[in-house]
């Protein structure tokens, strides 16, 4: 199980640290629990009439050196302790991340980014918390009750009246038995609704720009409203079992210490202790109460602290889709030749084949292109390719080699890809476009800038190449977004290039510029482009049509238009849609390019 090695393992090895902490904070409380026994005896120095100026100022440097020694003993503890859930804290949330990025693609398919932040978040400050305070209230509450109980047992208190007066307190552990199973239960609940809160409000966040357009912020709002409302009501179900569980065991101490004032008293007025001795004893059991209430408050926090560590462990448990095998090597230095064969692949949990019987061979400087309607299998390849899905062993080789047993970066690092909705950071343009290599020199980010067609346009901004990007690079247009992602690929500088309609948010005029430069960048380097307009293939050393996963035609340009079949419908589509455009007057077409 994932889960107690998660917290066994920092205590482990941070033992002798929690070892010193918590003998500080034992001999804090053994010190502390001096307090009724110097004050008895001052009540009963102060009975026999033997008070002093002397006796006074005894008890009272006696109290000052019980509260000094208390207060620094205990805060040194504390703060060990503290110190240390912190560090769990942060090495924790450091260990989801790496595993976070290890996942395949299929989980996050599954789960969205908000589950993700409540896990980093919440569930890591709950486990944190139980580490900190538990330690702390739990070393506190022990040994002030040991320590407590065996001054009373060394004091001229009667044995049976200590019995007597501890009876109430053994129903603690069956409270404890009774209440702790389902404060568990209600805080997985909690955790999953903050979760899912999380999860929603991560969303709308993101979409807020839509949310305003379409003017539906009140339905947006009701809709986070519902998710907040069932957090609510989870919470107030956990709040009042763990409440009434926290006022029960404090209840139990009141009606000790009710019974020690009954008894008690009685056996002092008929002069079986001593007045101090009575003192002392009130004293005592006052002091266990609030003890008592840390036990609570620490067994809540232990309860909500399991189901976090149960989601954590379930969490970690996680293994990505997608592995090195122990043999793994790295792909040969430069090779560019691909090979596919007999590719057939269906996605997980799915009967319906992506790709059927796909073979194909690029060699070294090629460039292929690709086309087919949407749903025909483009972008399943090129997942394939990046082994973002596992592709059927021995289908696709760089190299020569099968790429199930190269590691995962020498395949990565191998390829460029660019994604038609290529993701950009809020950070600057220049690190944007040297996302791969931040040693990447300036020259190099301006050269792949030019090549782009984004170079002219980053020029224009107040800050040049230093201009910080908003959320997902919304302080640039669509184009804008797609281009500078453009000059992240040709920055990367890899043997195989591969553009996912990475130019379909540009005019006409702009795209037939980037492939111009594309062409002369990669020249001697393999090159694949999937697109949807035709334009942007034209110049392809070879143009494979997909449909329905399966390769219906290939061929170059011209060999493809002699043909009849789904590429040459495709091109009389668009030229008729081109015509079309070139019938609107200048003004229409500038505006239908702006990006």
């Amino acid at each position: 199980m994932q889960s107690p090695r998660l917290l066994l393992g920092y205590l482990r090895s941070n033992w002798y640290k929690y070892l010193l902490a918590v003998a500080a904070i034992t001999v804090a409380n053994v010190v502390q629990s001096l307090y009724p026994r110097v004050l008895g005896d001052f009540t009963d120095t102060l009975q026999a009439g033997g008070i002093t100026r002397e006796a006074i100022a005894d008890s009272a440097l006696k109290l000052l050196a019980i509260g000094l020694a208390f207060g620094l003993l205990a805060g040194v503890g504390q703060y060990i302790v503290m110190r240390l859930g912190r560090r769990f804290e942060y090495l924790t949330r450091g260990k989801l991340f790496v595993h976070f990025t290890g996942l395949s693609e299929h989980y996050y398919s599954k789960n969205g980014v908000g589950k993700m932040l409540s896990y980093v978040m919440n569930d890591v400050t709950s486990v944190r918390e139980s580490i900190s305070m538990g330690i702390n209230q739990t070393t506190n509450a022990v040994i002030l009750i040991l320590s407590v109980m065996a001054m009373m047992l060394v004091s001229s208190i009667p044995y049976s009246l200590i019995i007597v007066c501890m009876i109430p307190m053994l129903a603690i552990p069956f409270v404890v038995v009774l209440f702790g199973p389902p404060i568990r239960e209600r805080s997985m609940k909690v955790q999953e609704s903050l979760a899912k809160m999380t999860e929603t409000a991560e969303e709308q966040f993101g979409g807020i720009r839509v949310t305003k357009k379409f003017a539906v912020e009140p339905i947006m709002q009701n809709r986070f409203g519902r998710t907040v409302d069932r957090i609510v009501e989870a919470q107030l179900r956990l709040v009042r079992l763990s409440s009434l569980f926290q006022a029960l065991l404090p209840f139990l101490g009141g009606i000790s210490l009710i019974i020690a004032i009954a008894y008690g008293g009685y056996l002092t007025i008929h002069g079986s202790i001593s007045i101090g001795s009575f003192v002392s004893l009130t004293l005592y059991l006052r002091m266990i109460v609030n003890p008592l209430q840390q036990i609570g408050n620490v067994i809540n926090t232990m309860q909500r602290s399991r189901a976090s560590l149960s989601r954590l462990g379930s969490l970690l448990a996680v293994q990505p889709d997608i592995r090195e095998s122990k043999q793994a090597k790295p792909l040969r230095k430069g090779a560019s030749d691909i090979r596919i064969r007999n590719l057939t692949f269906s996605y997980p949990n799915s009967d319906q084949e992506a790709l059927h019987d796909l073979n194909l061979t690029i060699t070294p400087g090629q460039t292929i292109g690709i086309i087919g309607k949407t749903g025909s299998g483009k972008t399943t390849l090129v997942k394939l390719l990046l082994r973002i899905y596992e592709p059927p062993e021995g289908t696709i080789a760089i190299g020569g080699d099968d790429i199930r047993g190269a590691t995962l970066e020498s395949l990565r690092t191998h390829i460029a890809y660019v994604p038609q909705d290529g993701f950009l950071f809020s950070t600057t343009i220049r690190d944007n476009i040297s996302f791969s290599n931040r040693e990447t020199p300036a020259e190099k980010a301006f050269h792949a800038a030019q090549k782009a067609q984004i170079y002219d346009n980053i020029m224009q901004f107040p800050d040049k190449f230093e201009t910080r990007l908003g959320e997902r690079g919304f302080t640039l247009s669509g184009g804008q977004r797609q281009r500078t992602s453009l000059a992240r690929g040709f920055t990367k500088d890899a043997p195989i290039l591969v553009l996912d309609d990475s130019v379909s948010a540009v005019d006409a005029i702009t795209e037939t510029d980037i492939i111009d430069g594309l062409r002369e960048e990669r020249r001697n380097k393999t090159t694949i482009i999937i697109a949807h307009r035709i334009s942007a293939l034209k110049h392809a050393d070879e143009i494979i049509v997909l449909d329905k996963g399966t390769i219906v035609q290939r061929g170059t340009h011209e060999q493809l238009l002699a043909q009849e079949g789904l590429y040459a419908s495709l091109y009389a589509i668009q030229e008729e849609g081109t015509r079309h455009g070139e019938a609107k007057g200048p003004a229409e077409r500038e505006s239908g390019r702006r990006n």
